[in-house]
């Protein structure tokens, strides 16, 4: 009988057919429960999208209603943001759900920090062009001056037209937050870690930074992007660090925005509708869109450049920076059409 061939009984057949119906079933109701679990997350931030993104200030009439610059006929199907760090100097905050002062009053608030960013139409790249803020341009209504004085002139409107005429390209959305509610957003995320690659001293601020890789809070993050003083290339270095700080904090943002971590999610998005406003043509389903969008990105997928420089000179007793229009118009309408230039 030992070598012969033992066939499985009945009973040992039963058994092993109920053990493969035991594993199939097992295997359909985890496979349930996933699928439960991914409906219960896309559910979540599609609720808090519209929980928050009902709180989210809108800011009223924030386009001009002049004519405006049409997409390329090549464009990817992208969005263009313009985002704007505002000084106001108020002791208010004046954007976000926590503003207690007004956004604008003319004369009284100037756009310190002005970024294009070019979201991809297929959701797997970031490019961002900052604008220096003493960059010499034509302001519609008034003779050419500081960009940033097209917002002190005129709010959004106005500051949106302007850089829509400088750079040929049409905004899709504007943001714009105030040095409260950056404070604030970079103290609910736990601070950012940022690297300062060598010693530095703000004799305007009287602040020390030490080379080496630091967790910033609210007030020395601030401090940090604002320096110009005291930096070999001034205003230049300024962006590169204001660049850098938003990669991180960016980084930092998606870490805690996650469908699988609902209340990280829900701290996150409260800490964003308390410090920044938006134009009113931004709808929840777009902010549904762009919170889902950006869990494609990842630090490497976005790129940082600064608009092109000729030359500095003294304008009017002012510092001024002269850019390459041209240049800047045809580097950026190679963003739109999804051909960024190498290496930017």
């Amino acid at each position: 009988m030992s070598g012969r061939r033992q066939w499985p009984t009945w009973a040992t057949r039963e058994r092993s057919r109920s053990r493969r119906r035991l594993l199939r079933a097992a295997l359909v109701c985890v496979l349930a429960a996933l699928l439960g679990l991914a409906g219960l997350a896309v559910g979540a931030v599609w609720w808090g999208t519209d929980h928050y993104g009902d709180q989210v200030t809108r800011i009223p009439d924030a386009f001009p209603t002049e004519p405006r610059p049409p997409k390329p006929p090549a464009h990817d199907g992208g969005t263009t943001f313009l985002l704007a760090g505002v000084d106001s100097r108020s002791k208010e905050p004046t954007t976000g759900s926590d503003a207690t002062g007004r956004l604008w009053r003319y004369g009284a608030q100037r756009s310190d920090t002005l970024m294009l960013v070019h979201l991809s139409g297929d959701e797997q790249s970031a490019y961002t062009m900052s604008i220096p803020r003493d960059s010499w341009v034509p302001i519609p209504g008034h003779e050419s001056a500081k960009v940033n004085a097209a917002f002190s002139w005129g709010g959004p409107p106005l500051l949106i037209r302007t850089v829509e005429q400088l750079t040929g390209t049409r905004i899709d959305h504007f943001g714009v937050v105030d040095w409260h509610g950056f404070k604030a957003l970079t103290d609910a995320v736990g601070g950012v870690r940022v690297t300062v690659p060598t010693d530095a001293y703000d004799p305007e601020q009287d602040q020390h930074f030490s080379a080496g890789t630091h967790i910033m809070d609210g007030d020395e993050a601030l401090a940090y992007v604002r320096q110009r003083h005291g930096l070999p290339g001034g205003e230049l270095d300024r962006i590169k660090r204001q660049q850098q700080f938003l990669q991180s904090i960016v980084g930092e943002v998606r870490a805690e925005v996650s469908i699988t971590d609902p209340l990280g999610t829900a701290r996150m998005l409260d800490a964003i509708t308390r410090a920044v406003s938006v134009d009113d043509r931004m709808s929840n389903g777009d902010l549904r869109d762009l919170v889902l969008g950006l869990r494609h990105l990842n630090a490497s997928d976005a790129r940082f450049s600064t608009a092109p420089i000729v030359r500095s000179q003294m304008i009017d007793g002012q510092y001024a920076l002269i850019l390459d229009k041209a240049e800047l118009r045809a580097r950026w309408r190679t963003v739109e059409t999804g051909h960024p230039p190498a290496g930017q």
